[in-house]
């Protein structure tokens, strides 16, 4: 099989009306079941919430803000449908700290896809680094693992050269955990004049550059990558086509603006908003503080979901000038009071050690008297902060989702 089930290859018209039609159901079940999710979405008829236009008009909520969340109502700040006992088996703690439940179900996490997609299957036996140690990596691979009928030596991470032994003795052909643990374990296996055996590789948690992608197959290993988290489980996955991430067939991903809720076209970089059809921690429009991008077109692969690009960095850029903390959202209310620019970036740099801020905005027609002036009383009004506004073409800005870029330097 090339696919893991039929759902992959779905028309992607089919795809689309099949996941908005999910949306009342799981707003209604969250409304219900879930106290924090009652709160944010009091007053909304969860019947209505069948497009993304409508889901859209619901509020994001951000990774960012879990932490106090959760201290406020403990332990998964109200967001969980579920709680102690056999409908959560286990709880995992992330940094910050924050706290997930992992549900009963299996492959709770829905990587089983993103393996497969890297050659995972059954009998193969698999040496998974991810950590078993209150986080949940190690916990949301193995379950994977265990649903394609694979086995599973739960290796966590450290202790290189009792792994490395265990390598020696086992023979596992394939590979789970970060990119840079498994260069570490080819390096040390260099150095005692042995090979390892693994033929492929699911790897996650880092940035995969080239380099390295090449360094495994020099070493004969098949090496993709997945994008998932904690909270939402799979969210994208590389397949043989090298051609950018494809999307989970359960989650609805929107690409927002930094800082708010709008919905960007295709190709513009900004933030990574999920809803997840989890009814256990029903995650609705969950702003992860990643950024990354839709690929145009469907993979060569024949799995017809939309593509992101990789990870692009963080959408959290927020600053702090002259005491004053600067957020992405704050810029992006500039561009709605002036309609008709483009892109937005804003400059903090400090010439003669004193703070300064530039607003560069793109602009295609000719600048009005006082349009500028008008610009400039809007960053002030809603920053407190004092700033130059820069005009520039349409396009001149990098297409990287930077709403504040803080080049200060400090003698």
């Amino acid at each position: 099989m090339e696919h893991y089930d039929a759902r992959e290859t779905r028309d992607p018209a089919q795809r689309e009306s099949e996941l908005c039609a999910r949306l009342p159901a799981l707003i209604a079940h969250a409304q219900t079941h879930a106290p924090a999710c009652a709160r944010l979405l009091a007053g909304v008829d969860a019947e209505a919430v069948s497009s993304r236009e409508a889901l859209a008009r619901l509020p994001v909520t951000r990774k960012s803000e879990l932490v106090e969340l959760q201290r406020a109502a403990r332990p998964f700040g109200g967001f969980a449908a579920v709680s102690w006992g056999r409908a959560c088996p286990r709880v995992f703690a992330s940094p910050g700290p924050l706290y997930e439940p992992e549900g009963a179900r299996a492959d709770y996490y829905r990587l089983a896809r993103a393996l497969f997609a890297a050659g995972f299957r059954e009998g193969d036996l698999v040496h998974n680094t991810f950590s078993y140690h209150m986080t949940p990596a190690g916990s949301m691979m193995e379950g994977a693992a265990h649903a394609l009928g694979c086995t599973v030596f739960p290796a966590g991470i450290g202790q290189t050269e009792q792994q490395l032994a265990a390598i020696v003795d086992l023979q596992p052909n394939a590979y789970i955990g970060t990119p840079s643990f498994l260069r570490i374990l080819l390096d040390k296996a260099a150095e005692q004049g042995a090979a390892l055996p693994f033929a492929k590789a699911l790897v996650s948690g880092e940035a995969f550059p080239p380099s390295l992608r090449e360094r495994f197959a020099a070493a004969g290993i098949t090496a993709r990558q997945a994008y998932a988290t904690a909270d939402i489980g799979l969210i994208a996955y590389e397949t043989p086509a090298q051609d950018g991430l494809v999307l989970d067939e359960d989650v609805l991903l929107e690409i927002v603006r930094p800082g708010t809720g709008d919905p960007l076209p295709p190709g513009e970089v900004g933030e990574v908003v999920v809803t997840s059809f989890n009814p256990d921690y029903p995650l609705i429009r969950f702003g992860t503080g990643d950024l990354s991008a839709v690929l145009p077109g469907a993979s060569s692969c024949g799995r017809s979901n939309q593509r992101i690009h990789g990870w692009l960095g963080r959408a959290d850029q927020t600053t702090k000038v002259k005491g004053m903390f600067v957020h992405p959202g704050q810029i992006a209310e500039v561009a709605k009071r002036h309609p008709g620019l483009g892109r937005l970036r804003l400059v903090v740099d400090n010439p003669q050690q004193i703070d300064r801020m530039t607003l560069h905005c793109e602009f295609g027609g000719a600048v009005s008297a006082g349009f500028g002036e008008a610009i400039a009383a809007s960053l002030r009004e809603l920053t407190k902060l004092r700033g130059e506004v820069s005009f520039c073409a349409p396009g001149s800005l990098a297409n990287d989702g930077k709403l504040i870029d803080d080049i200060r330097r400090y003698e």
